[in-house]
């Protein structure tokens, strides 16, 4: 059974009594607050302040830029969360993720930085929207089929008026890639704070049996289902797809908040119908009107599954083991998994 970790202010009680809120922003420490002798995190948003407080608790003081239940990628920061971040003991972000984040970073030069893009493997997005790398099974004992490949009708990325680079930023939704990021948060706090590198770790390595179990899950709940293709509000679920061997067909590119074009709308319809969908995707941070809309049209369900951008009061969990827990539920009964 998976420990429930929940989710706190920062990483101990004791040290909320040190922490303000930044206008605009996500929950802070501060660095430089009063006699507190802890590490100051900085983070672009949730999963890395999950792994962060996860690796670090006891030790660590993690604000998020991003504030509860807003959209990640739009991320504007306050005078002061700028200055803080010259101030950070370390910043762990996606490079080109949050655009403003980015520029912060190289302006304001903080002591130690993580850029969890040079410790995963980014996918490379195609013309089509397809993930471009090939697929390869790091676990030869998982009994999958092989992988079907998106056609180009079948995922949608590009055109989506952000710029996320070639790459697709959303790795966080593999749990395997968050053992990576766990590890490198870990490595990245020990050279911060030498004395205590022995405890990052074991803190790493707890961190790495709960993912683990968290993947085993969705490697037996996803193994044998009625189809392997479902429907999302924006195509944010690359990284899961191709982990467990499903085909994600989204309604918008990697924008949660661009319009999709007639055409595409139409083409999702088709493609709803040719396999069987039962189910529309939403998520709890964007508006649900055009997934409801094309669930409406074909007459379908609509359900949540969570990008976990953010971690919005509306969640279907307190972190994001629980939420991604509540996301295998939603895929299970909407692709007919026994």
């Amino acid at each position: 059974m998976l420990r429930t970790l929940r989710r706190p202010a920062l990483a101990l009680a004791a040290s909320a009594l040190l922490l303000t809120t930044a206008c605009g922003g996500g929950t802070e420490s501060g660095p430089g607050a009063g006699a507190y002798d802890g590490l100051d995190v900085i983070v672009g948003f949730y999963p890395l302040q999950f792994v962060a407080e996860s690796v670090g608790v006891g030790d660590v003081a993690v604000t998020n830029m991003t504030q509860p239940g807003a959209e990640a990628h739009d991320l504007e920061l306050t005078p002061r969360q700028m200055a803080a971040l010259g101030e950070a003991d370390l910043v762990v972000h996606i490079k080109g993720f949050q655009p403003a984040l980015d520029e912060a970073i190289v302006q304001a030069k903080p002591k130690n930085v993580l850029d969890v893009a040079t410790v995963v493997d980014m996918h490379e997005i195609n013309p089509d929207g397809s993930h471009a790398h090939e697929h390869t099974d790091e676990h030869a004992d998982d009994e999958h089929a092989e992988p079907t490949t998106p056609t180009p009708a079948e995922t949608h990325h590009a055109g989506d008026g952000h710029d996320h680079g070639d790459f697709d930023p959303h790795v966080w939704l593999d749990p395997t890639n968050m053992v990576k990021i766990a590890e490198a948060t870990a490595t990245a706090l020990g050279q911060a704070r030498p004395d205590e590198a022995a405890k990052f770790t074991a803190n790493a390595a707890s961190l790495t049996s709960e993912l683990t179990t968290l993947d085993e899950s969705f490697v037996a709940g996803l193994k044998t289902c009625e189809r392997t293709e479902f429907v999302t509000s924006h195509a944010a679920f690359g990284y899961l797809a191709d982990r467990y061997h499903l085909t994600e067909i989204g309604i918008r590119g990697l924008s949660p908040e661009a319009e999709p074009s007639p055409a595409r709308v139409a083409e999702v319809q088709r493609l709803a119908r040719e396999h069987g969908i039962t189910t529309v995707f939403y998520e709890t941070t964007v508006s649900p009107a055009v997934a409801e809309a094309i669930a409406g049209d074909l007459r379908l369900k609509t359900d949540v599954l969570d990008p976990l951008e953010g971690l919005s009061p509306e969640a279907r969990g307190d972190n994001y083991l629980e939420v991604m827990n509540a996301n295998l539920t939603a895929l299970k009964a909407a692709n007919g998994c026994s």
